[in-house]
């Protein structure tokens, strides 16, 4: 039999899952799929490594299957397409370890309480997150399960970059800059060396650009500085979430238009962001279709307020040596990439126009540029199930 960890990462609406095999000391895909619209239209697809489908199954408009019905689906796919593997590891994305939580952690019932605590701090990711290992520890499941935090990478930063200006006894108390995207970010400063070994070990903004959005300072990679701070709504406008907002804005909406808690949130979390300001879509791609002067503006923005933070998170490190682009947007699109690189060529940019429009992953700067622009794919799967595998063998 061949050791296998399986790596689950479950959102409000759908659930991932890969399948690594553990082969000559190299953790390998083998299987991964997803399934989406859990309380509208479920769908299911499981393929193997190369994208060969294996399994496929929609159950009709309406159909409430949730993550109960998904877990169990899911099983019996497993149960069926991995002969000759053996689970010796569930990793698990979860979204916020507070600041306890600054590594991988094993999980027991005891645990997943503590993490419980950390609710109210991601509301829309976290019960969701923790569903999976809430129904896993009841079944009895014998392969360890394993947490991965996307806040961890970010737990080493200097306290004044997590801090906010408010009383001492706030931060003392978890009312701090937390960060996201953590495991997107570890990921790339895993294998930075083997596409830049200066910036490896120099100064790196990675731009992680998808639904969720933002942007990491890594020095000698670690991170130092990122965009988002107490809750993953903060910092880049995103697909439906807003970003940075002057809190009075909040309180205006409060006081002036009688909004409540759970109205602000809907607001912030839901209807903003390029959807917000476009009035057309959440998607990247159908705004970068779109004639209407709307989705011009709202894509304008996103990349204007990208290249403002760049410049705040090379100030941190006093330089950059480089930047990458990842995640959704940051992979596929060069529009995107260009109006980015276009207002940081007070760095020393020079974009390679040809190589950007291309498909694929490399460097998109000229041999003349003062600072490299690298496209390369993130891989958080992989990063949990690295992290899984080191937790079970100690």
């Amino acid at each position: 039999m061949t050791d296998a960890i399986v790596v689950l990462n479950a959102g409000s609406s759908s659930l991932k899952f890969s399948v690594f095999a553990v082969e000559d000391g190299e953790i390998n895909l083998r299987l991964r799929g997803q399934l989406e619209g859990l309380f509208t239209s479920p769908k299911f697809v499981g393929k193997t490594a190369d994208g060969k489908v294996l399994g496929e199954h929609a159950w009709p408009e309406g159909h409430q299957l949730g993550h109960e019905g998904a877990m169990a689906h899911l099983t019996a796919f497993l149960d069926a397409h991995t002969e000759g593997l053996e689970i010796k590891a569930i990793g698990h994305r979860v979204v916020h370890g507070g600041v306890e939580f600054a590594e991988p952690v094993r999980l027991d019932p005891a645990t997943l309480k503590r993490l419980e605590a950390f609710v109210p701090l991601a509301p829309l990711h976290q019960p969701n997150n923790l569903l999976p290992i809430r129904l896993l520890l009841e079944s009895g499941t014998k392969a360890t399960q394993v947490a991965c935090f996307d806040t961890a990478f970010h737990r080493d930063q200097p306290l004044i970059a997590q801090m906010y200006a408010l009383p001492h006894e706030m931060t003392a108390a978890g009312i701090r800059r937390y960060g996201f995207h953590g495991l997107s970010y570890e990921f790339i400063a895993s294998v930075m060396a083997q596409h830049d070994e200066r910036a490896a070990k120099g100064r790196t903004v990675v731009f992680h650009l998808g639904n969720g959005a933002s942007m990491c300072a890594v020095e000698n990679g670690r991170s130092v500085a990122t965009t988002m701070g107490f809750t993953a709504v903060d910092g880049l406008p995103m697909g439906t979430r807003c970003g940075s907002v002057d809190p009075g804005v909040l309180l205006y909406l409060m006081d002036q238009r009688g909004m409540d808690a759970r109205a602000i949130e809907k607001l912030i979390y839901h209807r903003s962001g390029l959807l917000g300001m476009s009035g057309i879509s959440s998607d990247c791609r159908a705004l970068e279709e779109s004639d209407e002067r709307n989705a011009k503006l709202a894509l304008d923005h996103f990349c204007y307020r990208a290249a403002r933070e760049l410049a705040s998170l090379a100030a941190t490190m006093g330089g950059v040596d480089a930047v990458v682009f990842t995640a959704g947007i940051g992979e596929n699109s060069p529009t995107v990439r260009a109006k980015i690189l276009e207002q940081a060529a007070w760095l020393g940019i020079d974009l390679d126009v040809e190589a950007n429009n291309c498909r694929g992953f490399a460097k998109i700067s000229t041999a003349a540029s003062k600072v490299n622009a690298w496209v390369i794919p993130t891989n958080e799967e992989l990063m949990i199930a690295r992290h899984a595998w080191r937790v079970v063998h100690g």
